[in-house]
């Protein structure tokens, strides 16, 4: 039967490459959206995904990290004291507007950390070390968004609410969710910003290892009064949940979907069905001398079966393109494996729901239909 459904494919090309246009176009439209999709729900639960050694301990309303209230500062020492604490470090974010040579401005995310551990960033350096944020006016900022940050480079200086810093190192990869992040100390993220020294954006809690860390979760919570305490994954999650709901992303890469399934389905059944009429004669014919209807739905099913897995290489192929131009900017996502099962089976159930349209007509073919003239 395989080599029948080869045969009928190869002999009407045009139409062959139509059907399997379709399930490129499908698959290539659909892999595009999930990745940008990915890359967006990394970029709002970043903070959290980079940091999944610490509990993160935020004011008790907060279910989105990159929307935080500020802690008093004493918090820090009541949580030390709690059974499964080893050390709550502070962690500041806050907001601040950059002035650069070419006389460009954009606003940034200044992350303030704790030196010389420096625990919840930078991450992902390319350039640089941690200790090099210790110098005064030291930051350390993302290489993708050179572009925003007025193309500077390392080394180079420029004004953060009017006082002068430079660039000690590069991240690689560190992306936020509408807004650019750039890294220094604790001390000097407060004084750039006019943060309150009293106040922290949250507490990034190490875990004794002799806990769980939904014990120590569960006993910080019980203990202290205004806060919580999340253990990260659930924290990420929570975010990205929060983010969607308050956002049209999820509805708009939704919709998207949805027409790439629908233009692959309509491609690729009005293609088969048309190629089917053409071919009439030869599914008559072929019913004549004995073929069953089963056998006939077959041969259509296993053209459809062709189009998919060949549509999936090939729209695939064109995917990772995709994803590896885009990686040159700064945008990276990864498919899981599940996810590109998933892919497929949607090329194939788009290929054999449009096969459905010429199986019901050659269905009700009679054979003897042929031999009329």
């Amino acid at each position: 039967m395989l080599r029948i459904a080869f045969k009928f494919i190869l002999f009407d090309k045009p139409k062959s490459i139509g059907a399997l246009a379709g399930a490129v176009i499908s698959i290539f439209l659909i892999g595009q959206q999930l990745g940008i999709f990915i890359f967006l729900t990394n970029a709002m639960g970043s903070l959290v995904r980079n940091n999944q050694q610490y509990i993160w301990v935020v004011d008790e309303t907060t279910t989105n990290v990159n929307a935080l209230a500020p802690l008093d500062i004493r918090i820090g020492r009541e949580l030390e004291s709690i059974p499964g604490v080893n050390r709550a470090y502070p962690w500041v974010i806050s907001g601040a507007s950059a002035r650069f040579e070419n006389g460009k401005t954009f606003g940034v995310q200044l992350i303030g950390s704790q030196a010389p551990g420096f625990h919840g960033g930078p991450w992902n350096l390319a350039a640089g070390t941690k200790e090099d944020l210790i110098p005064e006016g030291a930051l350390i900022t993302e290489y993708f968004d050179q572009k925003n940050l007025g193309d500077a480079k390392i080394g180079d200086y420029f004004e953060v609410n009017g006082k002068k810093v430079y660039i000690a190192g590069q991240t690689r990869g560190v992306r936020s969710f509408g807004g650019v992040y750039a890294f220094t100390t604790l001390e000097r993220a407060r004084a750039l910003t006019g943060f309150s020294t009293n106040k922290v954006s949250a507490f990034l809690v190490e875990w004794d290892p002799n806990f769980s860390t939904a014990q120590t979760v569960t006993n910080i919570n019980g203990a202290i009064k205004g806060v919580r305490a999340w253990d990260p994954k659930e924290f990420t999650t929570e975010t990205v949940t929060t983010v969607l709901k308050s956002s049209g992303i999820a509805l708009s890469v939704g919709t998207l979907i949805v027409f790439a399934l629908i233009s692959g389905f309509v491609i690729i059944g009005l293609t088969l069905y048309s190629a089917a009429i053409d071919r009439i004669r030869d599914y008559g014919t072929l019913k004549a001398i004995g073929a069953t209807n089963a056998y006939v739905r077959n041969l259509i099913l296993t053209q459809a079966t062709i189009f998919s897995v060949l549509g999936f290489a090939i729209g695939y192929t064109f995917v990772e393109g995709f994803r590896s131009g885009v990686a040159q900017a700064g945008t990276f996502f990864s498919f899981p494996f599940w996810m590109q099962a998933g892919m497929f089976l949607v090329t194939l159930m788009i290929a054999v729901a449009g096969s459905f349209f010429a199986i019901t007509r050659i269905s009700k073919l009679e054979p003897a239909a042929v031999f009329r003239g």
